[in-house]
């Protein structure tokens, strides 16, 4: 495929920002809200503000990520497939866009949880009510059905890296086995939301993803000391 020289660069940092800011973000955020019933989640919210607002921002950061590798992607792409590359290139925009809609949710339980503390954390009222729609409804429920864009996009953009040989195949293969795997997680969640992660069904493309980005970063490099 003809592409410019500094596209592989572009492609590995916007895949470490995106890998990055995921993982940091969500790790975040579930170090804030820790486990138990929504009173426990909305106190604790209470007691963190700088660090549950700096996981919405790097929420964000990775939204932003994701709009800006599926553009790259279509730009390498949108030349052997235009039809693929324009699907998956939705698909991913809508994954960016539906993971920053799930931030208001976490962003609204900021200024509820203030509330909540300062009424004395009442036992039964429509604190709960609204921290549960706008924790476990929006912001979460977003999140899992902004995952299920991801492996939509993500599938597609394998196909064209499989049949283009723009990486070695082997790591084309691992990445659409491993998007094929986290699937199944998923439409799980997707299904029943008490099912939680299992690891073992997520950890292969969460290597995969951070292994890739260095990976196109020192492609850049050789193939710009190349050139010269």
């Amino acid at each position: 495929m003809n592409s410019d020289k500094n596209t592989p660069r572009l492609l590995g940092a916007a895949f470490l920002i995106v890998f990055v800011a995921s993982v940091l973000g969500d790790v975040m955020q579930t170090s804030v809200v820790g486990s138990g019933s929504i009173s426990d989640i909305l106190v604790n919210i209470s007691d963190n503000l700088t660090l549950m607002r700096i996981s919405i921002l790097v929420g964000l950061v990775a939204s932003v990520g994701i709009v800006a590798l599926a553009v790259l992607l279509y730009i390498v792409f949108n030349k052997q497939n235009k039809i693929i590359a324009f699907v998956a290139l939705g698909w991913w925009l809508a994954e960016a866009i539906i993971l920053a809609a799930s931030k208001i949710g976490a962003f609204a339980l900021i200024p509820l949880s203030l509330e909540f503390v300062e009424a004395g954390a009442p036992a039964s009222s429509y604190f709960q009510t609204l921290g549960d729609f706008l924790y476990y409804g929006l912001n979460k429920q977003g999140y899992n059905i902004h995952m299920l864009f991801f492996i939509l996009g993500g599938i597609l953009w394998f196909y064209l890296f499989y049949r283009s040989r723009y990486i070695p195949r082997v790591l084309s293969v691992w990445g659409l086995a491993s998007v094929c795997l986290l699937s199944i997680n998923v439409l799980l969640v997707l299904c029943d939301p008490d099912v939680g992660v299992i690891l073992i069904l997520g950890l292969p493309y969460l290597v995969f993803e951070a292994l890739i980005g260095p990976w196109f970063m020192v492609k850049g490099i050789r193939d710009g000391s190349e050139t010269k």
